[in-house]
């Protein structure tokens, strides 16, 4: 039992590799036909079966969210001795997902080359509820193997990163087709080869195409400068700095080529002002405006909610504070306000704070409130923005405001401050994510990192310029034009949910039937 656990972790790790920054795609087949192998030899077995899925699930997440602990050494004194086991912690929980798929597959799928269907078909269903349970957290998902090949990804276009997931299983299991007993009929495994083949060839001849097809366009008369400050994240939020970072992004905005820019983009939080409540320092944002264009930063923002009725005289109103987005125009006046909806648990708010001993990590005792959720903000000499702060980016088919029918956006907009994660490969991911995002919404991306990457991809994933992570500067460059809504921008994960099916019951179909003694 030890050494299956152990040869499960080893493959969970493995999985991670196939996964961006790494890209060792070949390793995918390594990590999921073994897991399939070491499945198939607990088969009708409830609890083999989830410590199986657990252990490839603590080693996926081990290896992939390693570096969350590097937050924690950002204020190493109060918060470092919490590092490997929150790491590990997260690790152990999320991986009850991935044992879930074992207990499914041990004891629920078919004889022969049907369960490696069934297998991708569990697996993407686990993904999707690992990306929705308890406000969602969907890292790393397996479909972002696909970006190695960008063909391939265009498929997340028609069925998303989770249909792209399932795909990815089925390719990466297919060798267990080839263990093959001397007495069984090849016909079933050769058929669920085949079929695995023909899609991915079909997927990879389609996005080809595609990718030929459209070529990049820009719209006319807008050229962006994204700022990218580099502030170490033990500096950010130190007293006394806020001004020097101020003049630090206005130095970067109005150095070399400023006059050829139309709008300027800085990252999540980067000041540490209150613009709404500060007119003086709306004043100075003013001047990182190019002339009748626009700042889009990040930055608090603080409302005061009035006593509820019958509080005791005296009682002061209550501070609610937003993680935002701000649009400032070179008057110095905000004409656009988007709330981050989606708060990072212990980073910007502490789950049952009644009942939790542990802090948050970020400055401040107060929680962050969320914003409504998605939103188009329509502003002038731009097309219409979706607004996204920090990891909002990985929600796949939440990144716009309902259907792509009702003020569909021109573009999306990810500001975001990853310099708590240093030199690591989660920048990296958190990328990969986003790009993502943009072939499932044909949207282009713009992303302003304080330190992280900074990046303008067009609605096809190419990425057309690129500031790299720990460099502090600018980026200059045009505004890609937006695609129609692709399939799953109109339908999101309903198209997984149709394939999804089909190939369960093929998965049934291509069984084998259990031989009577």
């Amino acid at each position: 039992m030890r050494a299956r656990l152990g040869l499960a972790a080893l493959a969970g790790g493995f999985s991670t590799a196939a996964l961006p920054p790494a890209d060792a795609w070949p390793l995918g087949f390594v990590a999921f036909t073994l897991f399939l192998l070491l499945l198939d030899g607990v088969r009708g077995r409830l609890w083999p079966g989830f410590w199986t899925g657990w252990a490839f699930g603590l080693g996926q997440f081990a290896a992939g969210l390693y570096w969350i602990g590097v937050a924690f050494f950002v204020d190493a004194a109060a918060f470092g001795a919490l590092a490997v086991p929150s790491v590990l912690g997260l690790s152990a929980g999320l991986a009850i997902f991935t044992g879930l798929v074992g207990v499914v597959q041990a004891r629920a799928a078919p004889q022969g080359p049907g369960r490696v269907l069934f297998l991708a078909v569990a697996w993407i269903v686990a993904e999707w509820l690992r990306g929705h349970i308890l406000t969602g957290f969907p890292w790393n998902l397996i479909g972002a193997s696909a970006l190695a090949v960008p063909a391939l990804a265009q498929g997340a276009a028609i069925v998303g990163t989770y249909g792209m997931g399932l795909l990815a299983v089925a390719v990466f299991a297919a060798p267990a087709l080839l263990l093959i007993r001397g007495q069984e009929d090849r016909r079933p495994a050769l058929m669920t080869g085949g079929l695995i083949l023909a899609v991915l060839l079909g997927t990879g001849v389609w996005g080809t195409l595609r990718l030929e097809t459209h070529q990049t366009a820009t719209v006319p008369g807008v050229k962006l400068r994204l700022v990218q400050a580099a502030i170490d994240q033990k500096e950010k939020w130190r007293g006394g700095m806020k001004a020097q970072h101020l003049r630090t992004h206005l130095d970067l905005t109005r150095g070399p080529g400023f006059a050829t820019v139309t709008d300027v983009i800085w990252p999540e939080t980067a000041i540490g002002y209150y613009p709404q409540q500060e007119a003086e320092i709306r004043e100075v944002l003013a001047r990182a405006v190019p002339p009748g264009g626009l700042l889009i930063t990040g930055a608090p923002r603080v409302e005061w909610t009035p006593p509820p009725a019958g509080s005791p005289p005296g009682t002061e109103p209550q501070p609610r504070v937003f993680n935002s987005v701000m649009a400032i125009d070179d008057q110095a006046r905000i004409l656009g306000v988007y709330d981050k909806a989606h708060l990072v648990p212990f980073g910007e708010y502490v789950p049952l704070r009644e009942l939790n001993p542990f802090p948050k990590l970020t400055a401040g005792s107060i929680d962050f409130t969320p914003g409504p959720g998605p939103a188009t903000l329509a502003l002038p000499g731009l097309p219409p923005v979706s607004p996204l702060i920090c990891y909002e980016a990985i929600f796949p088919g939440e990144v716009t405001a309902g259907a792509a029918t009702i003020l569909r956006p021109g573009f999306l907009l990810n500001v975001t401050n990853d310099g708590w994660f240093g030199l690591t490969a989660g920048p990296h991911q958190h990328f990969a994510s986003a790009r993502l995002r943009s072939i499932e919404e044909g949207l282009p991306l713009v992303r302003a990192a304080n330190n992280g990457i900074s990046a303008i991809v067009d609605p096809l994933g190419r990425v057309i310029a690129l500031l790299e992570l720990d460099r502090r500067g600018v980026l200059d460059g045009p505004l890609p034009t937006a695609l129609p809504p692709t399939l799953y921008a109109r339908v999101g994960d309903g198209s997984v949910a149709v394939v999804g099916l089909i190939v369960l019951v093929l998965a049934f179909l291509l069984r084998v039937p259990r031989r009577r003694n």
